[in-house]
C-alpha cells in the first residue's frame, strides 16, 4: 500500500518547527526524523498525517556530548553512532551492546534514540535502556521546556505522555561509575525480529556484594519497566547464580505479560525469567 496524500515541511529550527505544530495542530501533524517506524505505519495506513515536519535540517539536534555527567544525545542521533563507545564509561560500552541488537544494518542507520522514545514500542531496545538507567527527556513546545522520566514518558503499547505541540529535543543519561556492570540479553525468533522479552542490568560491587542494582525487563508487557522485586534480590547479595536466579524468578513473578500470536503469557513469563537471568550472567 502507498502512505495518503500529506504536506512536507522542512523547518531549519526547533522554533520554525514548533510553530508548524501549533499552526498545523488540527491536521494531525508528525515529526519525522528516521522514519523507521513511522514511514511503514503510514505505507499500512496505520497513521494519516496531513503533515510530515522533517526535522532532518536542524543541526542543533544532531550532536551527542557530556554535561554535567550526563550523555546528552540529541533528537537526531542514529542508532548506528552507538556503533562504538561514545564515552569513556560503561554507559559508552552498554550503549554500543544495545544498539547491535536493534533491527537491521539499514535501521540502524536512520533509526533514532530519541525517535525510539517518541514511537514507544514496547520492544525498543532504547526504551528498555532509557528507564533502566532512569533517563530524562528534554521536551520543548511553544509553552516552553520541561524535563520528563523515561517511566513517565512511556504510557502503554505505542504511547507516550507526550502532548501534540511537543517534541523531544534530547535524552539525557547519567554515567555509570567506572566499576559498573552491565549485561543485557534478548530473545526473538530470528535476528533482527522484535523481541519478545528482553532485559536490561546493570549493578555495582562493594565489598564484594551488590548494590545500586537495576534490573528492566521489556517486550513483555506494554512498555519497559523495572523489577524491584529482581534488585530487592540482588542489592547486598553475593553476585552468582543463587542471587541471579532469585531475582529473574521475582521479575518473572512481577509481570502481567501480554499475550498475542507470538507467544502466550505463560510462555512470556518464562521468558522474563530467562533474560533477566541471562543478562545476569553476561555481566560477569
Amino acid at each position: 500500500m502507498k502512505s495518503p496524500l500529506f504536506s512536507y515541511h522542512a523547518p531549519v529550527s526547533v522554533p520554525e518547527a514548533l510553530h508548524l505544530l501549533t499552526t498545523l495542530a488540527d491536521e494531525d501533524p508528525r515529526i519525522i526524523a528516521g522514519g523507521q517506524s513511522l514511514v511503514p505505519m503510514m505505507a499500512f495506513r496505520m497513521a494519516q498525517p496531513g503533515h510530515l515536519i522533517d526535522i532532518n535540517g536542524i543541526s542543533a539536534l544532531s550532536g551527542i556530548e557530556v554535561q554535567d555527567n550526563e550523555l546528552c544525545i540529541g533528537a537526531l542521533v542514529r542508532h548506528a553512532q552507538f556503533g562504538k563507545a561514545v564515552v569513556q564509561s560503561p554507559l559508552g560500552s552498554l550503549l554500543a551492546y544495545v544498539m547491535h541488537h536493534i533491527a537491521h544494518a539499514p535501521i540502524r542507520t536512520r533509526g533514532t534514540f530519541c525517535g525510539s522514545l517518541a514511537h514507544a514500542d514496547p520492544a525498543s531496545e532504547w526504551c528498555l535502556t532509557a528507564v533502566t538507567l532512569g533517563a530524562k527527556i528534554e521536551v520543548q513546545s511553544e509553552r516552553g521546556t520541561r524535563i520528563v522520566s523515561a517511566d513517565d514518558l512511556l504510557a502503554g503499547l505505542m504511547s507516550t505522555t507526550l502532548e501534540p505541540d511537543e517534541i523531544i529535543v534530547r535524552t539525557r543519561i547519567s554515567l555509570l561509575p567506572q566499576d559498573a556492570r552491565f549485561g543485557f540479553y534478548e530473545f526473538s525468533r530470528r535476528p533482527g525480529d522484535y523481541a519478545m522479552a528482553m532485559s536490561l542490568t546493570a549493578y555495582e560491587i562493594e565489598d564484594g556484594r551488590i548494590v545500586n542494582a537495576r534490573v528492566g525487563v521489556g517486550g513483555a508487557e506494554d512498555r519497559p519497566r523495572r523489577s524491584e522485586a529482581a534488585e530487592a534480590e540482588l542489592n547486598g547479595k553475593e553476585p552468582g547464580k543463587q542471587a541471579f536466579m532469585a531475582a529473574a524468578n521475582a521479575a518473572a513473578a512481577g509481570v502481567e505479560p501480554m499475550e498475542d500470536i507470538q507467544a502466550s503469557a505463560d510462555y512470556r513469563r518464562d521468558l522474563v525469567r530467562v533474560v533477566v537471568r541471562r543478562a545476569l550472567e553476561h555481566s560477569l
